[in-house]
Order: C-alpha cells, then sequence, then structure tokens
C-alpha cells in the first residue's frame, strides 16, 4: 500500500512551475540595475574616487554572478516547461490543449509578461549611453 501512495506521488509531480512572485522578480531586477549602475559608475571612481573603483566593481560583479544564475535558473524553468510537456509539438499538430498544456503556457506567457527583463536591458542601454557621455564630458584626473 504505502509503495502505490509513494507511486502515486511521483506521478502527480507537477510538471509545470508557478511565476516566482513579484517581490522577487522586483528584487533581482533591481540587484541586476544596481549592478549595471556599479560597472557605469567606475568611469567617474577612477576619476573622483579611485579608492572605491574596486569594491564598486566587486559589487557589480557578484551582483551580475546572482543576477545572471536567477535568470539562467528562469530560463531553465521555461525550457524544463516546454520539453516536460510537449507543449510545443501539441500547438504544432493542432491538438486540443489538455488541462496542463493550458497550464503550461499560462505559465510560460505569465512568466515572460510579469518580467523585466525588457527593463532591464532598456537600464542598461540607458545607463551606458549616461556613462559614455559622462566620461567625454568630464575633465580626467
Amino acid at each position: 500500500m504505502e509503495i502505490e501512495a509513494r507511486k502515486a506521488a511521483i506521478v502527480t509531480v507537477k510538471k509545470v512551475p508557478t511565476v516566482l512572485p513579484e517581490s522577487v522578480i522586483v528584487t533581482f531586477f533591481l540587484l541586476g540595475a544596481l549592478s549595471s549602475v556599479a560597472f557605469r559608475a567606475i568611469i567617474l571612481f577612477q576619476k573622483f574616487g579611485p579608492a572605491w573603483v574596486r569594491p564598486v566593481w566587486y559589487f557589480g560583479v557578484i551582483g551580475y554572478m546572482v543576477f545572471f544564475i536567477y535568470r539562467y535558473g528562469i530560463s531553465l524553468r521555461r525550457k524544463r516547461t516546454i520539453a516536460q510537456t510537449n507543449i510545443i509539438e501539441t500547438l504544432k499538430g493542432g491538438a486540443a490543449l489538455s488541462a496542463e498544456d493550458r497550464e503550461a503556457a499560462l505559465y510560460l506567457l505569465s512568466s515572460i509578461q510579469k518580467s523585466r527583463e525588457d527593463w532591464n536591458y532598456l537600464a542598461i542601454f540607458i545607463l551606458s549611453v549616461v556613462a559614455i557621455a559622462l566620461d567625454l564630458m568630464l575633465p580626467g584626473k
């Protein structure tokens, strides 16, 4: 009886993850943005506070390491969901979606929709433009 219950538990393991809470998404977005700011600020610290270059660089690198391993995990979750549910093949075949297929599709679409990655890319671009402009306008040491 106990073996049958374990088998049933294994069979009912969800293939479709849930979207992470908004607070987690925002926290990692802010970490990525702050790491980006740190790297762009190095140009200013080189000119006005050289002693801060290394600590700011370490903050940027460690922040990016944590941020990108988080993003890597999100990417793996999405790809695993696609692989485990065969949602692409189901859609290509024109078959009716099962409840699990719908759940997988909703997870994938919600995950993309709630992601702040587009804002992160835009912030990195704008901060890079600002860093280059400041470097060209401010006097060097």
